[in-house]
């Protein structure tokens, strides 16, 4: 029975989705929810799973092709499983025939009459004495015979070493043509780097996006992970990262600045009365930003929990549109790269973004001093039709404040 393999539901604001693996080919037997073929969308990547066991019959929609929801991707035979099942084994059955009645042939092909001196001149020579044809009374192998073979072989080589070496000059050449014409690639765009280049533009397009910057000292931070961090895994049992801190001293300098929590709609201003912070991470399908819900609710080993858990989802390509959509500010750290500075754009409808940059040794006055201490450059891209720079400066120093005597991160001050 025909068994019809179709997309998924996409969610409303997925509209499409591209094909852009088979894992399958026409044919092939597939197990039960055996993953059958990827869809790529702009958002997340969908499997789609084979609902019975059978052979594919059909594909319908191929690599490359763009399907909306339900529509049929391929054709499944759950019927055809036993039959390829008998096929393979009748086919067993006759390839042991053949291989009998080969070996068969083979050995009365080795009962062929040799004469003595023909024989004696096989074995100087190392020759396989089925391969020569003999001209004597049944078949008989001659010494003629013998020496005739080897002179043809002779000249079989010759003329094999001749083309093998025209055949190198011939490769030689086209791989120097080739090297000339393929020194330029051309991939199309994934829907997610599509989608992520669109939204990027437009929001240059729409936006008054500034950056400003300040530098934080990281020190205090630093001993006080390095104080707790090992008893904090133990009894969390996850590890103390720097971003949890980020998170933390964020929802403070959110909560005394709301325009920076806040996001455009039309000629309307929407301030938000809660805190999904979105982190961007690394994933094989470039960056992608996994949002963190009601984090002025979590505690530090809750968000390096859920930080975690995001970033192994994202590694393995199974992030949901739930995990991604939303969010009303952004940190990224392009520190883990190595990057000094820059100046992050917005992840739109959101107003701002964090940038955390790489620490470095610097030369910083401390009581008149000049000692070096670890420091961190900080980025705050944000747009300026609805954050005034004086709201923007003092939200960065806010965080500058908090991670410098992070126990007031703790208090809450």
């Amino acid at each position: 029975m025909d068994i019809e393999i179709k997309a998924p539901t996409f969610p409303e604001s997925v509209a499409d989705g591209n094909i852009i693996t088979w894992h399958k080919k026409l044919g092939d037997s597939v197990a039960q929810d055996e993953i059958l073929v990827d869809i790529e969308t702009d958002k997340v990547m969908f499997e789609v799973p084979a609902l019975v066991a059978g052979v594919l019959k059909e594909i319908v929609a191929d690599v490359g092709a763009t399907v909306l929801s339900q529509e049929v991707l391929a054709i499944l035979d759950d019927a055809d499983v036993s039959s390829k099942k008998e096929s393979a084994s009748q086919a067993l059955d006759e390839k042991a025939a053949v291989k009998s009645l080969s070996t068969d042939a083979s050995a009365s092909a080795k009962m062929v009459a040799i004469a003595p001196a023909a024989r004696n001149l096989i074995a100087q020579n190392g020759l396989d004495e089925s391969l020569i044809p003999g001209t004597g009374k049944g078949g008989r192998i001659l010494k003629e015979d013998v020496q005739k073979y080897i002179s043809n072989q002779s000249i079989e080589v010759s003329a094999a070493s001749s083309v093998k070496n025209n055949e190198v000059q011939v490769e030689s050449k086209l791989i120097d043509d080739l090297a000339e014409v393929s020194r330029d690639k051309r991939v199309p765009m994934t829907r997610l780097r599509a989608r992520v280049a669109e939204r990027l533009v437009e929001v240059q397009k729409t936006a008054a996006i500034l950056t400003t910057f300040n530098e934080v000292n990281m020190q205090p931070v630093m001993d006080l992970r390095q104080r707790y961090k090992d008893k904090f895994e133990k009894v969390h049992g996850v590890r103390l990262g720097f971003m949890s801190f980020f998170v933390k001293a964020s929802i403070e300098a959110l909560k005394r600045f709301p325009a920076v929590n806040a996001s455009v709609d039309g000629g309307d201003i929407i301030y938000h009365n809660y805190f999904d912070i979105g982190i961007a991470v690394s994933s094989p399908r470039g960056l992608v930003v996994p949002i963190l819900r009601n984090t002025e609710a979590l505690s530090l080993a809750g968000i390096e929990a859920q930080i975690n858990t995001y970033a192994i989802k994202a590694k393995e390509g199974s992030l949901t549109l739930e995990d991604i959509s939303g969010g009303t500010f952004t940190i990224t750290n392009g520190g883990v790269f190595g990057s000094m500075l820059s100046t992050p754009i917005l992840n739109p409808p959101q107003s701002a973004i964090l940038g955390m940059h790489k620490i470095e040794q610097r030369a910083v006055v401390e009581d008149g001093e000049i000692v070096a201490r670890p420091v961190m450059y900080l980025a705050l891209s944000y747009d300026h039709r609805i954050i005034d720079g004086q709201e923007a400066v003092q939200f960065l120093v806010t965080i500058k404040e908090l991670l410098e005597d992070p126990a007031r991160i703790m208090l809450e001050i």
